[in-house]
């Protein structure tokens, strides 16, 4: 492995840590730093670009279980039981009501995990081969540019102090509209993490719960969807790539732990008016650099 090839897969890592959790795309800084500094060539192939890619994202998801490995470890070890099923309920029960179901937080947390968990899943699932035929540099500039106006309009035009839903009140509505905000995300460009903040934003959830509930939620079903990959080009899975793979998913570890702990205090006091002023500002270059000057052909 040479020098600039280390290099280079410490740049990617460092930006797959500082893109993914933030409403920005990582996919779209991927293919615009990726494609600029020739990595397809350098690593020899397609494939093992994307096999990459994959690796270090996988990094950046580990960093989140790391973060909240309490409160995850919490919700997977809690016991299952009959007791547990009435949560189903929430989804028709008025918040205010006299008679709300008490269920012990680490249950609850799960089974709104599981409920948005499953949209992206099996759709994901379904429409695997679909979603790779849109991975293309035209698709990430025109979902960056919609993602920002997205982000711009719910963080100027809407009202923020009707946003009360905390992590400890959602309920299984909540869940399911964050589940089908992720579906988005299957669309590259979108983020994944702007689908689902955005889209627990307009369902009700506060700025800090929508943040966090989508770090949560990002553990299964990006390790779901990275283990599924990485089985797909376990054959490229030679010594000198996985001395790569280590270097760029150690490095995407390590930047990821830091901006998630940064996020998590940033949007106590911020909103997100900024990410999505430079979606915008990303998509137009994207798209002036593919059709002005042809550099991301």
């Amino acid at each position: 492995m040479s020098t600039w090839l280390s290099l280079v897969a410490i740049i990617l890592g460092v930006i797959e840590g500082l893109t993914e959790f933030i409403p920005v795309s990582s996919t779209g800084h991927m293919i615009l730093v990726g494609t600029l500094l020739k990595f397809e060539s350098l690593v020899g192939s397609p494939d093992k670009a994307e096999l990459f890619y994959v690796v270090i994202q996988l990094g950046a998801i580990l960093a989140v279980g790391y973060f909240f490995r309490k409160r995850l470890m919490s919700a997977l070890t809690a016991p299952f039981q009959l007791a547990t099923l009435p949560v189903v309920g929430s989804l028709f029960r008025d918040r205010s009501s006299s008679t709300p179901i008490k269920i012990p937080a680490a249950e609850r947390l799960r089974t709104h995990l599981i409920v948005a968990f499953l949209p992206a899943a099996i759709l994901g699932f379904l429409f695997h081969k679909q979603i790779k035929l849109l991975l293309n540099p035209l698709t990430v500039a025109i979902m960056l540019i919609i993602g920002g106006i997205v982000i711009i309009v719910v963080e100027s035009f809407t009202n923020n102090e009707k946003r009360t839903t905390m992590l400890d009140t959602m309920t299984v509505r909540d869940a399911l509209i964050v589940g089908f905000s992720q579906v988005l995300s299957l669309i590259p460009g979108t983020s994944r993490s702007a689908a689902t903040i955005m889209g627990g934003m307009l369902g009700g959830m506060t700025r800090q719960a929508a943040t966090e509930f989508s770090f949560l939620l990002s553990f299964p079903i990006m390790v779901a969807a990275s283990c599924y990959e990485i089985y797909h080009y376990h054959h490229l899975l030679t010594k000198d790539m996985l001395s790569l793979l280590g270097l760029g998913f150690v490095t995407a570890f390590v930047v990821s732990l830091v901006i998630v702990a940064w996020l998590v205090r940033f949007v106590q006091r911020h909103t997100f008016l900024g990410f999505g002023i430079y979606r915008v500002i990303l998509g137009a270059v994207i798209l002036f650099l593919y059709y002005g000057m042809g550099l991301l052909n």
